[in-house]
């Protein structure tokens, strides 16, 4: 079995409408939700082998807010992503590890839930993540695989997802 982590970046930074979408950062309200997000995933007890990350400004920010000691493996190919490049960087990177967590972006992290879970292994997590996969989300999947190179369709089953608002109300959606 291995473990597959996803985590979709922070708050973005809107202030600035000149910079691209790629050097957008993150606003206040993203770095406190990826400190909070940050502190849950480690408290959540997995050790990450590896994180592989989208190389876009708001990921890496979120990444130096919520694992300041993790130096990720920057894979370009993650920036706004679709399923298929998501998998496909997993499993040309993964190598023997057994635990990796990718970082990056929707809607492509959302797909990978609609790919990795069969319909028979829809539960109560799978619904909440399905309706929303909102900024700073974590899911944590467990993949019916031995290999990196199997993953893929129905092989994995979501065995945790939170998000910085059942963490922190303050950060749920602003009326």
């Amino acid at each position: 079995m291995k473990i597959l982590g996803l985590l979709r970046h922070a708050k973005s930074d809107w202030d600035d409408m000149a910079k691209r979408d790629f050097d957008r950062g993150l606003n206040e309200r993203g770095r406190k939700g990826a400190r909070l997000i940050g502190d849950h995933v480690r408290e959540h007890g997995v050790q990450w082998d590896m994180v592989l990350a989208s190389t876009a400004e708001r990921v890496r920010q979120t990444l130096a807010s919520a694992f300041p000691d993790v130096e990720p493996e920057w894979d370009e190919r993650l920036y706004l992503a679709s399923c298929e490049t998501i998998l496909d960087s997993v499993m040309t990177h993964a190598g023997d590890a057994e635990r990796v967590l990718v970082a990056g972006h929707n809607p492509g992290l959302q797909e990978v839930l609609f790919d990795l879970v069969d319909p028979k292994n829809e539960n109560s997590l799978f619904d909440e993540a399905a309706a929303k996969f909102p900024t700073s989300a974590f899911a944590v999947f467990e993949c019916d695989i031995d290999d990196w190179s199997q993953l893929g369709k129905g092989c994995g089953r979501l065995v945790h997802f939170a998000r910085p608002r059942d963490l922190d109300p303050a950060l749920g959606p602003q009326t």
